[in-house]
């Protein structure tokens, strides 16, 4: 049976790495073996026969997946796109990997889950998305795990880096220009994208991983709105700006999205003894570092 060691030894390949997340990965994993990191223009990973022969030609020992449709509101007009991306490539991904004896990580979303639940989400709970987005997410989910490969499938929530374009960057241009008007009534916890990635690393050099495969929440603790986070950021970065909060209903998008969608990352902690961080304390961390 492998062992991360030799997985590792055939390198790691790296899909959406010129996003927040595939950015973060690529440092993160680089002390795990020899990175290849893909872009959109390396290998569209929509495209079924590209991916097949990509994989073949790296012959990788690890493959993790940090290319995502993320256009939460503009996927309920872009279906085609979302379930490309999102649904479809995941599961050629999966069969890739099968092909090439490789493992892989996906990563997923809290937006599978339509918020009624009222206490933080477990992994064996039912999903309800209330959107494309989700939905597309959710597929994707079940591609991945439906394959007979050892893969990991990461649900996150509220991902953001410093860089790229998330909540983080854009309040921190927005608390620029004047007063905020944040939705109170929608509760998560939010994940920097280096938190994601220092865990993903975790379960790959995890001496159980080969036997550990299938799904988990990975997000960091505690419990917050958009307004709360947005306070945090300002309060960071010292800026000088009010934050009013605002209602779901004050601010209509194209989609819906789930009013609580907190994960419960504990299994995440009893299998593989990896503690993710209060999101405070991430979003210190990230604001912390230097470009």
């Amino acid at each position: 049976m492998e062992t991360l060691g030799a997985q590792a030894r055939r390198g790691i390949v790296i899909f959406g790495a010129h996003g927040q997340l595939g950015r973060v990965l690529t440092r993160v994993l680089a002390p795990l073996g020899p990175v290849q990191a893909l872009g959109r223009a390396d290998c569209d990973v929509g495209d079924e026969e590209v991916v097949h022969a990509t994989v073949r030609r790296l012959m990788p020992g690890v493959i993790v997946n940090a290319s995502a449709y993320t256009a939460v509101d503009r996927a309920e007009s872009e279906h085609a796109a979302a379930y490309r991306i999102n649904a479809q490539a995941p599961g050629f991904l999966a069969d890739a990997a099968a092909a090439a004896d490789a493992w892989l990580v996906h990563y997923s979303t809290d937006y599978v889950f339509d918020g009624g639940k009222g206490a933080p989400y477990e992994e064996r709970d039912p999903t309800a998305p209330l959107g494309v987005y989700g939905d597309s997410k959710r597929r994707g989910e079940e591609a991945v795990l439906a394959r007979p490969i050892v893969a990991f499938v990461l649900r996150t929530a509220w991902l953001y880096d410093r860089e790229g374009r998330n909540f983080l960057t854009t309040i921190r241009r927005l608390a620029a220009a004047g007063p905020l008007r944040i939705v109170a009534d929608q509760y998560g916890t939010p994940t920097s994208a280096m938190v994601l990635a220092e865990a993903t690393s975790a379960i790959l050099r995890h001496p159980e991983a080969v036997r550990a495969g299938g799904l988990y929440h990975a997000a960091c603790t505690g419990v917050t709105s958009w307004h709360g986070f947005a306070c945090a950021i300002v309060e960071a970065v010292g800026a000088k700006v009010e934050v009013a909060p605002i209602t779901t209903a004050e601010y209509p998008t194209a989609a819906r999205r789930p009013a609580y969608s907190v994960l419960d990352s504990r299994l995440l902690q009893e299998r593989l003894g990896i503690v993710l961080p209060p999101w405070s304390r991430a979003l210190a961390d990230v604001l912390r570092v230097r470009p």
